[in-house]
C-alpha cells in the first residue's frame, strides 16, 4: 500500500514538473501563401529563451517561466507580431500564425506605371510607392496640392519656378523638370503649355498610390521620361461605398475643400471627386510681395465604371480644372491704390475626357484600350505683357497583356498628339507647333529562378518633326537572400523640344522666340542606374532595413535658352543647342528603423550635375547637390500619429556665379484618429525658414523687381490643421 501511494505521489510530482516546463509550440507561416517559413525566430521577451523553426514552419519553446509573457514572432521581411500568454497552461498548446510580408523586397502592391500585372517584389524596374496611410499623411501637409508628398521623396526635388505665383515643377536627381514625364492612371499628364502650373493643381485626396521610376523610362510611355516618371494611381469603386470629406485651413489665409465618393449598383461603379482651394494674398517677409498668390481653383472630377463582365470594365471620365491664380504687390491685390503695380496673373481652364477598355481572359491574357483628350486654355498677365494660348493634346493606346507567372509579354501601340497655338501679340512671331508620335513597343518579364529576373524593352517611336526613335531598355533582379537584393538596369531615352521649360517660364515666355526645327535636334540620353537592399531584424527588436541607389544620366545636346538680342531693356531669347552634353550621377541611400510604435526613415541625396559644352564644364543651376531627409514617426495604428521632419538642403549654384546658402526645414505633423474622422494639426517648417531672412529674392524697384533664383521657401512659418470624416 505504501508503495503504491509513493508512486502516485511520483507521478502526480513529475507530472507538475512537466507542466512546470511550459512547453510551447508555434507553426508560423506565410499569410499570404500559408508557406512554412523556414528560419522564423521566436523569443521570450525579458529572457534568452528562443528557438527557430524547422523546415516544416515549427518552433518549440521550452522551460517558459510562469506568469503573463510576451512571445515575439519575426521573420526577416515580415511584419513581426507579438502574443501575450499567460503560463503555466493549463494544457500544452500548438498555435498557428501568419506573417504578413513588409518592406520594399516583400511588399505585394500591385504597379502599374511599368504596365506588369506584377508585384514590387518582382519587378526588376526599382519602383518607389507611396501608398495607404502613408499617402494619406503627406497629404495632410498640403492638401491643395501634391508638392509636398513628392518633396519629400530621396532623390525629387520641386523646384518652384516664380517667385510670387508659386509654379512649380519635378526635378528627378537634378534634372530640369521638362525630363520628368508626370502620368495619371498611366495616361500622359501635364507637360509643354500645361505642365507649369501641373503640380499646383493636382489635389491629393482621390490618389490610391503614387509610383515612381527613376532612371530612364522612355521606353515605357515615349518621350519625356529621361529622369524618370510618376504615375498618380487613382481610387476605383470597391465592394463598400466610401465617402471622404476634408476641410483644411491654414495661417497662410488658405482654405481647403475636397470631397471623395464611390459606390457600385450591380454592373456599374462610380467615383466623384471634387475640391475648392482658395488663398489670399500672403507676404510673410513684409516686403510688398507675395510668397504665396491669391488662388481660386475648382475641380470636378466624375468617372463611370461599367462592368459587362466578372473580367471586363469600361471606364469613362471628365476632369475639369478653373483657377484664378493672381501674385505680387500685394497692396494692389489688396484692393489699394498703387503706382504701376507688379502683378503675375494665370488664368487656366483644364478639361480633360478619358475612356479605357479593360478585359481579363481565361487564359490569363489581357487586352487594354486607352483614349484621353485633353483642352487646356492659360493666359499669363503681367505689366505690360500678356502671353496666352490653347492647348489640345490627345493619347491612345492598345496593349495586350500575355503569358505567365514566369515568362509575361506586353506589346502595344499608341499614338500621341501636342498641338500649340498661341493667340496673336502684336508683330512678334508666334511659337506654334504641332506634334505627332507614333509607338510601338515590346516588353518582357522573365523570371528565369527563384534568383534571377529579367525584364527587357524595346520601344520605337516616329516623331512627326524629329523623325525616328529606337529605345531599348534592361533591368536585372537578384535575390540573394530574403535579406539581400539587388537590382541593375539601363536604357535609351528622348525629348523632342518645345519652348515650354523652366527658364522660359520663369520670364513669362516673354519675348522667346519660336524654335528653328530645322537648325534643331531632339535631345537624346543614356541612363543606369543599380541598387542593393538589405533588411533585418536587429538585436531581434528593430527592423532595419537600407536601399542604396547608384545613378547616372547623360543627355546630349540639350537645347539651352539664351539671349539673343537685346534693344535696350528689351531681350529677346532663342534656345541653342551648343556642342556638347549635361549628366547627372550620384547616389541616394535610404534608412529605415522600426522599433514598436516608432519608425526613423533617413534618406540621403548626392546629386552632382554638370553641363560640359565646348570643352569647358559648369556646375548646372539650382540643384543642391547634398540633401537630407529625416522623419521620425510614432504611430498606433488607426488611433494617433505624431512625426517630426528635417530636411537639409546644401548650396546651390546660382545666376551669375554667385551661390546660395544651405539650410534646414523642420516640420511637426500629428493627427488624431477615431473610427469615422480625424483631427490633423501640422507646424510646417515652424523655424521659419525663408530666402528672404537671409538673401534677396529680387532687385531693382517693387514696380518693375527683376527675380533673383529661388532656391529656399519664400511662405515661412505655416500651420495648417483640419477634419478628415471617412463615412
Amino acid at each position: 500500500m505504501t508503495q503504491k501511494i509513493f508512486l502516485l505521489l511520483a507521478l502526480c510530482f513529475f507530472g507538475l514538473a512537466a507542466n512546470a516546463q511550459n512547453v510551447l509550440k508555434i507553426k508560423v507561416i506565410d499569410a499570404e501563401t500559408d508557406q512554412p517559413l523556414y528560419g522564423a525566430n521566436a523569443s521570450i521577451a525579458g529572457t534568452t529563451i528562443g528557438a527557430t523553426a524547422n523546415e516544416e514552419g515549427v518552433i518549440t519553446l521550452e522551460n517558459i517561466p510562469n506568469g503573463i509573457q510576451i512571445i515575439r514572432i519575426s521573420y526577416v521581411g515580415f511584419a513581426t507580431q507579438e502574443l501575450s500568454m499567460e503560463f503555466p497552461l493549463s494544457e500544452e498548446k500548438f498555435i498557428t500564425i501568419k506573417l504578413a510580408p513588409e518592406g520594399e523586397h516583400m511588399e505585394e502592391v500591385i504597379i502599374s506605371a511599368t504596365r506588369s500585372r506584377r508585384t514590387i517584389a518582382d519587378l526588376p524596374t526599382r519602383v518607389e510607392v507611396i501608398s495607404g496611410e502613408e499617402l494619406g499623411e503627406k497629404g495632410n501637409m498640403k492638401p491643395g496640392d501634391i508638392r509636398m508628398l513628392l518633396n519629400e521623396t530621396t532623390g525629387i526635388q520641386t523646384q518652384q519656378t516664380s517667385a510670387t505665383s508659386y509654379n512649380s515643377s519635378i526635378r528627378i536627381q537634378g534634372l530640369d523638370g521638362k525630363y520628368t514625364q508626370l502620368l495619371k492612371d498611366g495616361y500622359p499628364l501635364y507637360s509643354g503649355f500645361s505642365g507649369g502650373l501641373s503640380l499646383l493643381q493636382i489635389v491629393p485626396l482621390d490618389l490610391q498610390q503614387v509610383e515612381v521610376v527613376k532612371g530612364a523610362s522612355s521606353t515605357l510611355y515615349g518621350g519625356g521620361a529621361i529622369a524618370g516618371l510618376v504615375n498618380l494611381v487613382s481610387k476605383t469603386p470597391g465592394e463598400e461605398r466610401e465617402i471622404n470629406f476634408l476641410l483644411n485651413g491654414t495661417s497662410a489665409l488658405g482654405l481647403d475643400v475636397s470631397g471623395f465618393y464611390s459606390d457600385t449598383f450591380g454592373k456599374f461603379g462610380t467615383t466623384l471627386f471634387a475640391s475648392y482651394n482658395y488663398s489670399d494674398p500672403y507676404d510673410p517677409a513684409d516686403i510688398g510681395l507675395t510668397a504665396i498668390p491669391e488662388v481660386n481653383r475648382v475641380t470636378v472630377n466624375p468617372k463611370l465604371f461599367y462592368y459587362p463582365s466578372e473580367n471586363a470594365t469600361l471606364e469613362l471620365g471628365v476632369n475639369t480644372v478653373i483657377e484664378e491664380r493672381t501674385g505680387g504687390n500685394i497692396a494692389f491685390l489688396e484692393g489699394e491704390e498703387v503706382a504701376d503695380p507688379y502683378f503675375e496673373r494665370n488664368n487656366t481652364e483644364r478639361i480633360t475626357t478619358r475612356a479605357g477598355y479593360t478585359e481579363l481572359y481565361e487564359n490569363g491574357s489581357s487586352l487594354m484600350i486607352k483614349n484621353s483628350f485633353s483642352f487646356f486654355e492659360r493666359k499669363i498677365e503681367i505689366p505690360d505683357f500678356t502671353f496666352s494660348g490653347d492647348q489640345l493634346a490627345s493619347f491612345s493606346e492598345i496593349a495586350y497583356n500575355f503569358g505567365d507567372v514566369d515568362l509575361e509579354w506586353v506589346a502595344g501601340l499608341n499614338l500621341v498628339s501636342d498641338k500649340f497655338q498661341q493667340d496673336p501679340l502684336g508683330t512678334s512671331e508666334v511659337v506654334d507647333y504641332n506634334h505627332i508620335t507614333y509607338g510601338a513597343f515590346l516588353q518582357n518579364n522573365w523570371r528565369i529562378s527563384n534568383m534571377f529576373s529579367l525584364e527587357s524593352g524595346l520601344r520605337t517611336d516616329y516623331q512627326n518633326e524629329y523623325g525616328w526613335f529606337v529605345l531599348p531598355r534592361l533591368s536585372a533582379l537578384i535575390e540573394f537572400s530574403d535579406a539581400w537584393t539587388m537590382r541593375v538596369g539601363g536604357g535609351l531615352g528622348y525629348k523632342t523640344p518645345t519652348i515650354f521649360t523652366e527658364d522660359a517660364e520663369r520670364i513669362q515666355f516673354q519675348n522667346v522666340m519660336p524654335i528653328d526645327v530645322s537648325e534643331t535636334e531632339a535631345e537624346r540620353s543614356l541612363g543606369a542606374n543599380f541598387d542593393i537592399n538589405y533588411r533585418t531584424d536587429l538585436f531581434e527588436v528593430i527592423d532595419f532595413s537600407v536601399n542604396t541607389l547608384f545613378f547616372y544620366t547623360r543627355v546630349n545636346d540639350p537645347i539651352m535658352l539664351t539671349t539673343a538680342f537685346s534693344n535696350g531693356f528689351n531681350p529677346h531669347y532663342v534656345y541653342d543647342q551648343p556642342d556638347g552634353y549635361l549628366d547627372t550621377q550620384g547616389v541616394e541611400a535610404n534608412f529605415r528603423f522600426k522599433y514598436g510604435n516608432f519608425k526613423l526613415f533617413t534618406g540621403y541625396t548626392l546629386a552632382d550635375v554638370n553641363q560640359h559644352y565646348n570643352g569647358e564644364t559648369y556646375e548646372a543651376p539650382l540643384v543642391a547637390q547634398h540633401r537630407l531627409n529625416n522623419v521620425l514617426v510614432y504611430e498606433i495604428h488607426e488611433k494617433l500619429v505624431i512625426g517630426l521632419e528635417g530636411y537639409y538642403f546644401g548650396e546651390q549654384k546660382l545666376e551669375g556665379g554667385m551661390t546660395g546658402q544651405d539650410y534646414w526645414i523642420f516640420g511637426l505633423m500629428t493627427e488624431k484618429k477615431w473610427d469615422n474622422f480625424s483631427l490633423f494639426l501640422n507646424f510646417e517648417n515652424f523655424t521659419d525658414t525663408r530666402q528672404t531672412r537671409f538673401d534677396d529674392i529680387y532687385t531693382g524697384s517693387i514696380s518693375d523687381p527683376q527675380f533673383r533664383d529661388i532656391y529656399a521657401p519664400v511662405d515661412g512659418f505655416v500651420i495648417n490643421g483640419g477634419i478628415k470624416i471617412n463615412l
